[in-house]
C-alpha cells in the first residue's frame, strides 16, 4: 500500500511487529498499544525508533506521557463512518504536544485527505496506485477555509495562507481571530 509524506510516495521504512513477534535490537519498530502497555520499559530501552499503532477505540491519553519518545504514531479509520481518529490527531497535537510522524492507517479515503491533514496528519497509507495524484488534488479542492487550524500545517505543494495559521487556542503564532482581537 502506497505511503504518502509531504505530496510524494515515500518508502516505508518502519516494521509493523506483531504482539507475539520477538522484538528486534534495533531498527524502527511499529507496535500496538496492547504490546506497548505490556513491553514500555524494553521498548523505550532500545536502540531503534519507535512508534505506536492505536485502533479506534484506544484513546491517545493512553500514550501522552510518552509521545516525546514516539517517533510515529499511527491512528486506525476502520470504516468511513468512524471518524475518532480525526479527534484523535487533534488531541495528540494540540492537547499532548506532539510532533512526530502522525500516520491515516486503515480505510484512507480520498475525500478525507484534506481534513486528516488539517487535523494534523502529515503521513498516509492510500489504497490506491494513484496515491501521490489523489493527494495532492485533494489538497487543492479548497482554499478558504473558516476554522483555524493548530500548529503549522503547510498546504503541500500549495502556499501557507493567512487562513491556515495556527489557532491561538494552541498557544502557538497568531490566527485569525487573534488578528481581529489585537486590532
Amino acid at each position: 500500500m502506497p505511503l504518502i509524506k509531504e505530496g510524494v510516495i515515500a518508502e516505508e521504512r518502519w516494521r509493523l511487529l506483531a504482539d507475539d513477534e520477538p522484538l528486534p535490537d534495533e531498527g524502527p519498530v511499529l507496535v500496538s498499544l496492547e504490546r506497548w502497555q505490556r513491553e514500555e520499559n524494553a521498548l523505550l530501552a532500545r536502540a531503534g525508533l519507535l512508534g505506536v499503532r492505536l485502533k479506534a477505540g484506544q484513546h491517545p491519553e493512553a500514550i501522552a506521557a510518552h509521545v516525546r519518545r514516539l517517533v510515529l504514531v499511527a491512528l486506525e479509520f476502520p470504516k468511513f463512518t468512524d471518524g475518532r481518529a480525526f479527534s484523535y490527531a487533534r488531541l495528540l497535537r494540540e492537547r499532548y504536544g506532539y510532533t512526530g510522524e502522525l500516520r491515516a492507517v486503515g480505510q484512507v479515503l480520498r475525500d478525507q485527505l484534506l481534513f486528516m491533514h488539517r487535523c494534523g496528519f502529515d503521513a498516509y497509507e492510500i489504497a490506491r496506485t494513484d496515491a501521490a495524484e489523489v493527494w495532492r488534488k485533494a489538497l487543492a479542492e479548497i482554499s478558504v477555509f473558516y476554522q483555524a487550524t493548530c500548529g503549522d500545517r503547510p498546504r503541500y505543494p500549495f502556499p501557507h495562507s493567512a487562513v491556515d495559521a495556527p489557532s491561538p487556542a494552541c498557544g502557538r503564532g497568531k490566527g485569525p481571530v487573534a488578528k481581529r482581537r489585537e486590532g
